[in-house]
């Protein structure tokens, strides 16, 4: 399992605090979470500028790599997904540390694709051989970032585009992952399937619940920080500014809403968030 955490907002923001300083940081989380689990197997955080992401990553945990903190320090965008992890398929390596990003788009998964040993010939051949490549390291989650871009491409998504059809990434997004957790439970029906993704081409984001937490806060109108005292916006006036927040564990004393399980949030270019159901609860 990981941790993984979400950014976007229509103003240039630093998220030091919520990474490095809240009750609940993502750097804290990498010693121990909710559950007393530690995620020391690597770290990495994208942050887009120029349309593009500019990724640092490294296979360190978090809590004990100063680079850590002093990325974090340094970060000032409207998007920004963050993610520390817990080996589950693949070793601590630096080519199986997330984010993953081909063209426009970053990947992070919290969970594990059950029975990924019987399913990763099936979900290569479903890739598209241009991509196929593209693969670094050994991890179920880069394989189905690959076989989740060619199924994007093949709706009219194609991967070296920004999204230029929120709800068919929607649809792509939602029957992909139901199809991938029917796989799951017809090859492994005693281990449940958990496939919280975070998916963002640095305008529009999407984040699934499946068998792991996953919460969201919505912010409008600039304050002062609650851990530092001061703000982190200064380009925008205080009733223009809007900011969704999604992390796999609440990170501050904010008003975090609960994402229902088997759904899937996503906020478009205009910060206005949509919660979907992609199938019954089980």
């Amino acid at each position: 399992m990981c941790r993984h955490y979400c950014f976007r907002a229509n103003a240039p923001t630093k998220v030091e605090c919520t990474l490095i300083r809240a009750q609940n940081a993502l750097l804290s989380q990498s010693r121990a979470d909710r559950r007393g689990v530690a995620h020391s197997d690597g770290w990495g955080v994208a942050v887009y500028e120029n349309e593009h992401p500019w990724i640092e990553r490294r296979a360190a945990a978090a809590y004990e790599d100063l680079h850590f903190s002093t990325t974090a320090e340094r970060v000032y965008a409207e998007t920004i997904i963050a993610h520390v992890r817990r080996a589950t398929v693949g070793e601590p390596a630096l080519a199986n540390t997330h984010p993953f990003a081909h063209a426009c788009w970053t990947f992070t998964h919290n969970g594990t694709v059950a029975g990924f040993q019987h399913l990763q010939k099936r979900l290569i051949h479903e890739t598209a051989p241009e991509l196929r490549g593209c693969r670094q390291g050994t991890t179920d989650s880069e394989q189905v970032f690959y076989w989740l871009l060619t199924r994007m491409a093949r709706a009219g998504l194609p991967a070296e585009e920004h999204c230029r059809d929120r709800d068919t990434l929607v649809a792509v997004v939602s029957e992909a992952l139901t199809t991938l957790a029917g796989l799951c439970a017809e090859t492994s029906p005693a281990e449940p399937a958990r496939l919280n993704i975070l998916l963002t081409d640095g305008d529009v984001a999407i984040a699934t619940r499946w068998n792991n937490t996953l919460y969201w806060v919505y912010r409008e109108g600039t304050h002062d920080c609650e851990i530092c005292g001061i703000p982190h916006v200064h380009e925008r006036p205080a009733h223009d500014y809007r900011a969704v927040i999604v992390a796999s564990e609440p990170v501050s004393d904010e008003d975090w809403q609960e994402l229902p399980d088997r759904s899937l949030l996503v906020v478009d270019a205009e910060l206005q968030p949509q919660i979907c159901r992609m199938a019954a609860s089980s």
